[in-house]
């Protein structure tokens, strides 16, 4: 496998909030997409000769697609004044210093509740703007902020949904990078603290915490980073918010551990998360719902499983800013997979049903 390469760029093709996407050309005459941040290598323009990472590309991983601009190795970015000393990416090639909200904001060092905060908890990235629609739906003026966790993609940038969500409008109390994720509004150590932040310092009514773009599994019981969705519901509740958990279901899957409610959530919020959550169950007819309800079931000794309605969330969904898509599935291939998010979203929109 080669996982590096010398290209020289072709063509610009589209920009969005901290990234450039560019069409390539390698020596072998080989063309392809790339993807650069800026802020971390300067911007390509056509002509240079860039060096890049094509692993995750080589290995066909499904999100994005792009090869990653490492370096412009004829013209370094511009030097910028260091605005804190919080390092993310640390000690890889492209760790990146941010400031930390936690040391920039004195509010943050005292504080300590969520004052009973929705927080919505979802394994996929793609469940953000789902989630989102079924909150906007009931609760329209609602304050959201995306918390984002580094189990997908570590730059924020990355994502073409948060740019459009953001554009529209649906997060409009911004978001925040934890962990060793970066690009947020505000970037912050750890779940916990991005959750204050989000309340303290962005005003938020209701957070939404899952991971970026991508993800990682092994198809074992433990090896996937969705298993953070469990500790996500044990910080916003030793903090004092309301946690709410999206369920990943699925009509369309085609792995039977995928299918109907997923094992990643069974082991997430059934084994990881300690503390109460109110689990979000359309509450939908047929026979699919009508397993997946048995399924949930499991939950119910650790939390409150919560027969959401349905009506109106179809609409909810088809108004979405950006497009539905999850590993490659749209809204009427993988319905019920969307539906779930954004009951999830009614939820916390709402006291209870």
């Amino acid at each position: 496998m080669i996982r590096w390469r010398r290209a020289v760029v072709t063509g610009v093709d589209r920009e969005w909030r901290g990234s450039l996407e560019v069409r390539v050309t390698a020596a072998d005459g080989e063309m392809f997409r790339a993807l650069a941040y800026p802020d971390l290598v300067g911007r390509p323009e056509v002509g240079d000769e860039v060096l890049l990472s094509a692993a995750a590309l080589e290995l066909g991983l499904g999100t994005g697609g792009y090869a990653l601009i490492v370096a412009i190795p004829a013209r370094l970015p511009k030097d910028v004044p260091l605005q804190g000393h919080m390092v993310k990416a640390r000690y890889t090639p492209l760790q990146t210093v941010v400031d930390g909200a936690e040391e920039r904001y004195p509010e943050l060092a005292a504080a300590s509740s969520l004052d009973a905060m929705p927080v919505v908890v979802a394994d996929l990235h793609s469940a953000l703007p789902a989630v989102l629609a079924g909150i906007l739906a009931d609760r329209p003026s609602a304050r959201v902020t995306y918390v984002m966790t580094d189990g997908g993609a570590l730059p924020l940038w990355f994502s073409r949904t948060v740019d459009g969500l953001r554009s529209a409008g649906w997060l409009a109390a911004g978001t925040v990078t934890v962990g060793q994720a970066f690009g947020g509004d505000l970037e912050c150590v750890t779940v916990h603290s991005g959750l204050l932040a989000a309340r303290h310092v962005l005003g938020a009514d209701i957070a939404i915490v899952t991971q970026g773009p991508g993800n990682l599994g092994t198809g074992t019981a433990w090896g996937f980073s969705g298993v953070a969705c469990g500790e996500a519901v044990n910080a916003a509740a030793v903090l004092g918010g309301r946690p709410i958990a999206a369920l990943r279901v699925s009509t369309a899957d085609e792995r039977e551990r995928h299918r109907g409610v997923s094992h990643h959530s069974l082991t997430a919020y059934g084994k990881v998360a300690l503390a109460r959550a109110e689990v979000a169950l359309p509450d939908a007819d047929g026979a699919f719902w009508r397993e997946a309800a048995s399924q949930a079931a499991e939950l119910e000794p650790r939390h409150t499983v919560v027969r959401v309605p349905v009506d109106g969330l179809d609409a909810a969904l088809r108004s979405s800013p950006v497009k539905l898509s999850t590993m490659g599935r749209g809204l009427d291939q993988d319905h019920a997979a969307f539906l779930a998010s954004a009951c999830a979203g009614r939820l916390a929109a709402t006291r209870k049903f």
